[in-house]
């Protein structure tokens, strides 16, 4: 029995913003898939991923919800709030690229063959799609961190933003794979190890503090993220000059797109994307090698 009157259903967990937030993701996830599997349909690898974010976020949403009306996350062992907030940030970039990449794939002006009425269902899973972007994105503000407020570190903008920098990571890893050619220099094979060095030890941080494990280590959590994401800063760094050069320079690849190049199999394309998203890292880890220094200068200075 609970000691304030038995109540074994957590109300706030509906009648509140973020329980709003959460019904409405919930809706509209169910609603795009419905409409993906009743006519809008899917295919190919582009289509395959999309189903596979809607579905996904649909189910841990699913879950979450369920955990916080019952009261059942308290038997989890794991820091919920990190959880929670780190998975609505990883939503809300899966739904922003699949509501990108849907359209793209498979939305034109023109009717298709199957007729009108699949055009008009991929518009509806379009619109749908993203405006669940806005609800995942509502919950990520409601959740984040306050003045006065005591939260997790993933609800803190260094612990957002390490989620984001591991999200850009997956995409350069796929950039990598779709034909790159990185395996020609060493230099470039230097840039695959820099990325996969940071996207590991970026997940591990991240696992450790959804996991609730961080006060159990034998060295300060804070100072070795601190200390990571400077080191990450130098290696991102680096890439960031390497990769362009030996991509992009005529003297290692091709400065323009080859006009032969077949769109979506280019080496070109996958190498300008790593470039793009490399330089997005890049300013990602500065931004959080800034804010994690001004964290722990407001807090020097209380102390």
């Amino acid at each position: 029995m609970d000691p304030q009157g038995g109540h074994y259903l957590n109300k706030a967990a509906v009648l509140s913003g973020l329980g709003a937030a959460r019904m409405l993701q919930l809706l509209l996830g169910c609603t795009t898939m419905a409409l993906v599997a009743h006519s809008a349909g899917f295919s190919a690898t582009y289509g395959t991923f999309c189903m596979f974010v809607w579905c996904f976020c649909f189910a841990v949403t699913l879950v979450v919800f369920t955990l916080d009306v019952t009261r059942l996350h308290g038997c989890m062992p794991i820091s919920w709030d990190n959880f929670t907030v780190a998975f609505a940030m990883l939503a809300t970039l899966m739904y922003v690229t699949a509501s990108i990449v849907y359209p793209v794939y498979f939305l034109r002006s023109e009717c298709p063959s199957e007729g009108c009425e699949v055009r008009n269902y991929r518009i509806a899973v379009t619109v749908c799609s993203s405006v669940c972007c806005f609800t995942y994105g509502a919950e990520v503000f409601i959740t984040r961190a306050k003045p006065g407020h005591v939260v997790g570190y993933m609800a803190t903008v260094s612990g957002l933003l390490k989620v984001v920098q591991a999200f850009i990571a997956c995409i350069i890893f796929g950039a990598l794979a779709n034909d790159s050619e990185y395996n020609r220099h060493i230099p470039t094979q230097y840039c695959v190890v820099v990325y996969s060095l940071c996207f590991a030890v970026t997940v591990v941080v991240v696992a450790l503090t959804v996991s609730g494990r961080t006060s159990s280590l034998r060295f300060p959590f804070d100072r070795f993220v601190v200390v990571y994401t400077f080191l990450a800063v130098l290696l991102y760094l680096s890439a960031t000059v390497i990769w362009p050069v030996f991509s992009f320079d005529k003297k290692y690849g091709s400065p323009g797109r080859p006009g032969d190049c077949p769109r979506g199999k280019c080496p070109w394309d996958s190498k300008l994307v790593i470039a793009v998203f490399t330089c997005a890292n890049l300013v990602l880890y500065v931004t959080d090698l800034v804010y994690s220094q001004r964290i722990r200068f407001v807090s020097n200075s209380a102390a």
